[in-house]
C-alpha cells in the first residue's frame, strides 16, 4: 500500500467518525445540513475517490476524484456563505461573492467532464492548463470567503468558528500550494499530493471543535475532556518522539567516529525528559488550561468536576479527615499545590482549623467585624490576592490581615457559605502552572465553597452531638454516684446521730461496725464498677423479698417520715443481683421521703400477683402535678 493510499484513508476515517458523531446529535437544522454535506456527502466521498486514485490510478478513478473535489468545494462554499450572510449588512458585493462561488466550479465541472471538447475550442497552450488554474482559482475564492468572515464576525461568533475557519483555511492554502505548483511544472507533485490526504485529516478535528461550541448547528455534540486531554498527550509524545528520531538518525550519519555514542547519550536523556514531563504536575496543569481555554466552550467539565469532588468528600481512601479533605477537594479545582480552613467558632470568631500540604500555622483568630470577613459575607466573591494587588478597586473596602501576608505564595480566598451565612473560608497557594481567574472559575469555586460548607459544618454537628452524648452518659454515671453516695452518707449520719446516745452500749458499737463495714464494701462496689465499666458481670443470688425491704428501710431510717413494712409475705423469693435492688428501692424511698412532711407516712410492701412480685413504695407526699409531669 503506498502512501497516498494510507493519507486519504486516514482522511476518510476521521471524515467518518466526525460524520458519525453528527448522525447521531443531528436536529435538521440550516447550519447541521450544511455541515451534513460538506462532511459526509463530499469530503468522505473525496477522499473515497482520492484513496481508490491513489491506489489503481486509472482515467475513471481520476474523472471521479475530480468531479467530487469540485462538488466539495461548492458544499465548503455554501457553508462558508451560510456562515457570512447575518454579518455582511447586505452588501452587494456579497451577492457577487456568492454568484462567482456557486457558479464558477460550474464551467470547471464542465471542463472535466469533457476534456475533448476544451481542447477542440481552447487554445492549446492555455486548454492544457485551464482546468489546473481552475482549481487555483477555487482555492483562492475559499480563502477571499474565508478571510471576509475573519473580518465581519463578531468577536464573540468568531470564538465559536475560529477552529473551523483556521482548519479549511489550511486546506484552502495546501490546495493553492498544490495547483499552483502544478501549474508552474505542468504537472502534480506526487508527494504534495500524497500528504494532502494528512492535512485534510488534521482538519477535521478543528471542524469537530467548532462543531461542539454551537451545539445549535448539529446537536450538542460532547467531546470528552479527558480523551482530549490524554490524545493530546499521546500527539504530543509522538511527535516528540519522532523528531527524537529524527535528530538521532542526524547524529548517528553525521557524527564521525562518535556519532554511534552520541546517539545512545541523546536517545536516553531525551527518553528521560519525556518521563518527565509526563509526569510532571506542572506540565499537566499547563495543559488542561491550554486545553480548555482554546477547545472548549467550558473550561470545566462540570459533571467530572463534581464527582471528583464528592468522591473526595465522600470517600476517606488518603487516611486525611474530612476537613483536611475539604481544603483537598477546593485546592484540586483550580490544581493548588495546598490550603488552610477557616472556621467560625460558637462565639463567631475565625480560627485556622487545619490544612493540606502547608506547613504555615496561624494562631491568630479573625473577628467577625474585620474588613476580610465583612467583604465575604457582603460580597460572596472569591479573592485574588494577586489582582488585589494590581487593582484594588475591584475590592473596595477590603483590608487584608497581617498574617495573610505573611503566608508564601497565598493566592486565592474562597468563602464558605452555608443558609445564606458565612461559615468559614478557604486560603488556596498558587497552582503549579501559571493561572489567572476567571468567571468560570469563580461561580465554581464558590458553588463547590457551599457544598464543602454543608460537609464541615455537618462534621462539626456530629462532634457537637458525639460530645453532648458523652455528657449525658456522664450526667448519668454522676446521678448513680450521687445517689449511692447519698444512700452511705444516710448510714453514717444515722450513726452518728445515735453516738450521742448509744456510744456506751456495746450492740449499738456492733452495729455501727456493720453499718460503716457495710458503707466501706459499698463504696468499693461503686468504685470497681467505675474502673470497669457498667458492662461488668454481677453476681445473682436468691433473696427473700422481705429482707431486702428490711435492709432498705435500716438504710433510710436516718431520715424523716421513717419508712415501715406494710405487708409482705415472707416466702416471697428473688433470683436478683441482691446490692443493685436495694440501691433502686433506696434511692426511691428517699425521693418520696422528700416529698412527705415529717409527720407524713412512707410504706413499704410486695405481693404476689399471678407469678409476678410487685413491690410498692406508698406516701402521702406533695406528689407532682400534671404539668411536671408533662
Amino acid at each position: 500500500m503506498n502512501l497516498g493510499v494510507i493519507s486519504y484513508s486516514l482522511a476518510v476515517s476521521s471524515s467518518l467518525v466526525l460524520a458519525l458523531l453528527l448522525l447521531t446529535a443531528w436536529r435538521t437544522r440550516f447550519f447541521g445540513s450544511l455541515l451534513f454535506i460538506a462532511v459526509i456527502v463530499m469530503t468522505t466521498l473525496w477522499a473515497i475517490s482520492a484513496a481508490w486514485l491513489a491506489e489503481f490510478g486509472t482515467s475513471q478513478a481520476g474523472l471521479v476524484y475530480r468531479l467530487f473535489e469540485v462538488l466539495r468545494y461548492i458544499a465548503w462554499y455554501a457553508l462558508l456563505l451560510g456562515l457570512l450572510a447575518p454579518f455582511s449588512h447586505a452588501k452587494r458585493w456579497l451577492r457577487y461573492l456568492a454568484l462567482v462561488a456557486l457558479l464558477f466550479p460550474l464551467p470547471l465541472l464542465f471542463a472535466h467532464l469533457a476534456p475533448d471538447w476544451v481542447l477542440s475550442h481552447v487554445p492549446y497552450a492555455m486548454g492544457s492548463d485551464i482546468r489546473t488554474l481552475g482549481h487555483v482559482i477555487l482555492a483562492i475564492i475559499g480563502l477571499v470567503i474565508v478571510e471576509q468572515i475573519f473580518r465581519n464576525v463578531h468577536q464573540e461568533q468568531l470564538w465559536r468558528v475560529k477552529h473551523l475557519l483556521l482548519g479549511v483555511g489550511a486546506a484552502f492554502v495546501y490546495d493553492f500550494f498544490l495547483y499552483a505548483d502544478a501549474l508552474l511544472f505542468n504537472q502534480i507533485d506526487g508527494a504534495i499530493w500524497d500528504a494532502r490526504g494528512f492535512i485534510n485529516a488534521l482538519v477535521v478535528p478543528m471542524l469537530a471543535v467548532s462543531v461542539a461550541r454551537n451545539p445549535d448547528w448539529s446537536g450538542d455534540i460532547f467531546v470528552s475532556r479527558k480523551a482530549v486531554f490524554h490524545t493530546t498527550s499521546l500527539l504530543m509524545a509522538g511527535i516528540y518522539l519522532v523528531a527524537t528520531a529524527m535528530v538521532g538518525y542526524y547524529i548517528r550519519d553525521y557524527g564521525g567516529s562518535w556519532g554511534r555514542a552520541f546517539q545512545i547519550v541523546f536517545l536516553s536523556c531525551s527518553l528521560v525528559v519525556l518521563i518527565t514531563l509526563l509526569l510532571s504536575g506542572q506540565a499537566r496543569a499547563w495543559l488542561k488550561v491550554f486545553l480548555g481555554r482554546n477547545f472548549f466552550q467550558y473550561q470545566y467539565d462540570y459533571r467530572d468536576e463534581w464527582l471528583k469532588l464528592i468522591h473526595t468528600l465522600a470517600l476517606d481512601k488518603t487516611g486525611l479527615e474530612l476537613k483536611v479533605r475539604a481544603v483537598k477537594a477546593l485546592a484540586d479545582i483550580v490544581d493548588s499545590g495546598g490550603g488552610m480552613l477557616w472556621t467560625r467558632t460558637e462565639e463567631g470568631r475565625f480560627f485556622h482549623n487545619t490544612s493540606w500540604n502547608l506547613s504555615w500555622q496561624v494562631t491568630e483568630t479573625v473577628t467577625p467585624e474585620s474588613s476580610l470577613i465583612r467583604f465575604l459575607e457582603q460580597q460572596r466573591k472569591v479573592i485574588e490576592l494577586g489582582e488585589y494587588g494590581r487593582k484594588s478597586d475591584s475590592y473596595p473596602d477590603l483590608q487584608l490581615p497581617e498574617w495573610l501576608r505573611d503566608i508564601e505564595y497565598a493566592w486565592l480566598i474562597a468563602p464558605l457559605i452555608l443558609d445564606d451565612e458565612l461559615t468559614g473560608f478557604i486560603v488556596l497557594v498558587r497552582p503549579h502552572a501559571p493561572h489567572q481567574l476567571n468567571w468560570e472559575e469563580q461561580d465554581l469555586l464558590k458553588t463547590a465553597g457551599m457544598q464543602i460548607a454543608s460537609y464541615v459544618a455537618f462534621l462539626e454537628t456530629s462532634e457537637a452531638l458525639m460530645d453532648a452524648r458523652q455528657f449525658e452518659a456522664f450526667n448519668r454515671l454522676s446521678s448513680y454516684v450521687v445517689h449511692d453516695l447519698k444512700n452511705v452518707s444516710a448510714q453514717l449520719s444515722l450513726v452518728v446521730t445515735n453516738a450521742q446516745r448509744h456510744r456506751d452500749n456495746p450492740a449499738f458499737i456492733e452495729d455501727a461496725i456493720n453499718t460503716v463495714s457495710n458503707a466501706t464494701a459499698k463504696m468499693n462496689r461503686v468504685l470497681a464498677q467505675l474502673r470497669k465499666g457498667s458492662s461488668e458481670e454481677t453476681h445473682k443470688v436468691i433473696a427473700r423479698v422481705i429482707d431486702v425491704l428490711q435492709e432498705v428501710i435500716s438504710i433510710r431510717s436516718g431520715s424523716r417520715p421513717v419508712p415501715v413494712l406494710n405487708g409482705c409475705d415472707s416466702e416471697l423469693l428473688l433470683l436478683i443481683e441482691r446490692e443493685r435492688l436495694v440501691n433502686i428501692l433506696s434511692h426511691l424511698v428517699h425521693n418520696a421521703q422528700e416529698a412527705t412532711d415529717d409527720d407524713g407516712a412512707v410504706m413499704l410492701r410486695a405481693v404476689s400477683k399471678g407469678g409476678d412480685i410487685i413491690i410498692e413504695i406508698v406516701d402521702n407526699g406533695c406528689g407532682m402535678d400534671e404539668q411536671f409531669i408533662r
